[in-house]
């Protein structure tokens, strides 16, 4: 009888976070388009247009942006931790940001402006970066043997294989980004390092609408199979005594994580440790089940990088910083602090 009184709370307690979590993301999405490098009141929206285009156009879709951005990322940091059992993975650890980030800057130094998709305007960056994350991705998997190995093999491959492969695919997409910066211009080297710092500079709903379809497409994949993550956590090999098609659920999961990052840094950039941070935050309030992290990680991101990213905007205002600078900051006393906690 106590111990099931005990879970009850728990269980209340889980869900008061994740209520106050919806409240915090609805205030979050509410508040933050008011602060900028002049504060805009509920009055000046209402009866000044100059202010209202500013809020409409600039500091709305910028929050909006910034926040699927923030919560796509966490939630593929959540998958990466949940199928290795590391709290330090990340999109970075595989290198399919690095591959997403090669791809967009190689279309962004051929100049290339966009491309009509089934009579939509697609821009360029947003496919190079979904084809070097796609390309990154498929290298993990041949260079670890996912892909050779017989599809009735009982053992799949080790996670640890994977994770090294991932480190490899990552320094070999980081040499070819500086080999595109070598060969480029001055003007063309500055706007591929201004766009590898990470940022939300956006301007309008395009951006918005453009990385949209690649995190909605990852999130659906990563809610069909989360019951699977918590398999995962007990061991590949536990988990394929329970049924789970491990090398299928895993390749799906990290397909699904693939798209969703090559959908963010084509219009934000590398944004690192986002995908660290919040997962590993959200883990100890709410327990290692991924039914409620998933939702959690989603609106903890968002507000994450929402609120970093007002900050990036307004410190040293009329300039910014990038935002993905403020988020390094914050990763590396965060890395410090786990690592004196374990």
């Amino acid at each position: 009888m106590r111990d099931v009184l005990l879970m009850i709370l728990i269980s209340q307690k889980k869900f008061a976070w994740l209520l106050i979590l919806i409240a915090i993301s609805i205030t979050a999405i509410a508040a933050l388009p008011f602060i900028g490098m002049e504060l805009i009141s509920v009055n000046q929206l209402l009866t000044d247009q100059f202010q209202r285009d500013i809020f409409l156009t600039l500091r709305l879709p910028r929050v909006l942006t910034a926040f699927l951005a923030g919560g796509g990322l966490a939630v593929c940091g959540l998958v990466f931790q949940g199928l290795f059992r590391n709290p330090m993975a990340d999109p970075y650890t595989l290198g399919i940001a690095s591959g997403a980030s090669f791809g967009a800057s190689a279309v962004i130094l051929s100049g290339a402006v966009g491309t009509v998709l089934l009579g939509i305007t697609v821009p360029t960056a947003a496919i190079g970066a979904l084809c070097g994350a796609a390309l990154s991705f498929t290298l993990v998997l041949a260079f670890s043997g996912a892909i050779s190995q017989p599809a009735d093999r009982a053992a799949p491959s080790s996670p640890h294989t994977i994770l090294l492969a991932g480190i490899a695919v990552s320094f070999f997409f980081s040499s070819l980004l500086m080999f595109l910066q070598y060969i480029s211009d001055m003007r063309e080297s500055f706007h591929i390092v201004r766009w590898l710092m990470g940022g939300v500079d956006v301007f309008g709903y395009k951006p918005l609408f453009t990385m949209l379809p690649f995190v909605t497409v990852g999130l659906v994949l990563t809610a069909a199979k989360v019951t699977v993550l918590d398999h995962f956590l007990t061991g590949e090999d536990i988990a394929q005594t329970r049924g789970v098609r491990v090398r299928r659920s895993r390749n799906l999961l990290l397909c699904a994580a693939s798209v969703t990052v090559g959908g963010i840094v084509s219009v934000c950039g590398p944004i690192c440790f986002v995908g660290m941070m919040v997962p590993h935050f959200c883990r100890s309030m709410f327990g290692a089940s991924h039914k409620i992290l998933l939702p959690a990680c989603l609106m903890a991101g968002g507000i994450f990088l929402s609120i970093c990213d007002t900050f990036a905007r307004t410190a040293i205002a009329p300039a910014e910083i990038p935002v993905g600078v403020i988020t390094a900051l914050l990763g590396g006393p965060f890395l410090v602090w786990v690592s004196r906690r374990r």
